[in-house]
Parts: C-alpha cells; structure tokens; sequence
C-alpha cells in the first residue's frame, strides 16, 4: 500500500515514501545506474534513481510493464531522488505474443507522453494495471485498450460524449463523432456532413467486434482527440511510435479478437 510521504531521520528535509507501479522507461545513467519512471499508484508518474540498475541482475526486472514496489528517497522533494525496487510482477508472458507486447509497449508510451510528472491519477492508475494484466492472460483485449484511451481522455479533460446526438438527442444510430467537439452523432443527423465526421465504431459503445477495421477507426478516433489535447507536448511531433506499432498490426489484421501471432 502507497505511503505518505515522511521525513527521515534527523535530517528534517530527507524525504521517503513507499508505493506500487508500472515501470513506465528506463535509461542508462553513467556506468551502472539507471533512471526508471514509474506510474505509481499514489504519486503518479514519477522518475527516480536506481543504484545498479545496469546490471545484468535487474535487467529482466527494469522492463517495460513491469509491476514494482518501489521505495523513493530524496533530501528535497523536488530532487530526481533514487528508488529501491523490488519485483511484484515482470508480465513477461507477453513476450510470447507480439500483438500484446505492442499493447504494453503502446500503454506504457502514451502514460510516459501524456500524464504530468508526480500528479496522481488513481482511477487511471487501477485501470492501467489492470489493462496490463489482461494483456499478459491470453485472452482478448483489444476493446479493453480502446476504452483505457477513451478514460486517459477523460483523466486529460478532453473526455468524449458518446452517449447521444449533438444534433437531434436521439440515443439510437450513432454513427459518427464531431472532430471539433467530440460528441457523437446518429446518422440523421449528419445528413450531408458525414464526409466531414469522424466514424464511430460501436466497439466504442460496447457492441461489435475489436479487430481489423474497427479497432483501427476505434484508435484513429482516440488518436484525433489524444494528438489534439496533447498537443502543447508533442509540439508537432506525432503521437508514439508504440503506439503506431499497435495500430499497424490491428490494421494488418494480427491476432483477431485481441490474440497475438507470430
């Protein structure tokens, strides 16, 4: 369980705290530690030092996805400060699958590119641990992904509205999104600005299949919106490549129903 953050000792500006997350990057930092960032439970994305974490013993730990308890100390709260890691859960089942390594690969970017540093998203936090598991289960997924873009939406403030029309109110056909507004709307009521809508793939609304085309409009619809409210970060750069990865493969057709292959 996350703990609060407390001062140590007789240095009344050392701080610690204790939490649980998924290891979002790590990079080498001089010639044996690394800097990991991990999205964190209590404390949201947060980066840190871990001593020797460029040995061939912590490699297979510092992965990508990786489930960590982790124990940040620092003088000052606003240092980098350096983590103590140990291991709840490497999911490295989805090495085996190549469609589910590029969803982890996909989850782990977008929380690294989207979220702020040390801002804590505890609902997105529950979701994304448990979309990590299901992507190492064996069993589909890929409408679960969906929704987790449409909830990081939400947690970024740019939360769509699928639930009716914007034009007649009406719940029934929904058939498209407005790209300026991102509310859905029927077939009615798009008459002659269809061409101009984004299309609404019911997988969205809980219906239909996830693969093929509709899992690649699904991601083309949340891609619209996540490049739009993103924008102040990417700063004319696209969206990341893991995730572009993971639409490449849905587009080919991969592991209809979620379920990757070789």
């Amino acid at each position: 369980m996350p703990l609060a953050l407390r001062r140590l000792g007789t240095d009344s500006q050392a701080m610690e705290w204790r939490d649980e997350g998924a290891l979002l990057t790590m990079r080498l930092h001089g010639e044996s530690s690394a800097i990991i960032e991990v999205f964190t439970a209590a404390h949201g994305r947060h980066a840190g030092v871990v001593r020797g974490g460029a040995s061939r013993r912590m490699a297979a730990l510092l992965q990508p996805g990786s489930q960590l308890a982790v124990t940040w100390r620092a003088r000052l709260d606003d240092h980098l400060g350096s983590y103590v890691v140990e291991p709840v859960r490497t999911r490295a089942g989805v090495l085996s699958d190549r469609l589910a390594l590029a969803g982890l690969n996909a989850v782990c970017a977008m929380l690294h590119v989207a979220l702020p540093e040390r801002e804590a998203h505890p609902l997105l936090w529950r979701n994304s641990v448990a979309l990590l598991d299901r992507l190492e289960s064996g069993q589909p997924w890929v409408p679960d992904y969906l929704r987790w873009e449409l909830m990081l939406l939400e947690e970024l403030g740019f939360g769509l509205d699928l639930t009716s029309c914007a034009v007649t109110g009406s719940r029934d056909d929904l058939c498209y999104v407005s790209p300026k507004s991102g509310r859905a709307v029927s077939r009615a009521g798009a008459g002659e600005w269809a061409a101009r809508l984004l299309p609404l793939p019911q997988v969205l609304m809980g219906q239909g299949a996830a693969f093929g085309q509709e899992a690649v409009q699904g991601m083309a619809l949340t891609g619209h919106f996540l490049t739009r409210c993103l924008e102040p970060v990417l700063k004319d750069r696209a969206l990341p490549e893991a995730r572009a990865r993971l639409m490449d493969l849905l587009a080919r057709g991969l592991g209809e129903g979620g379920r990757g292959e070789e």
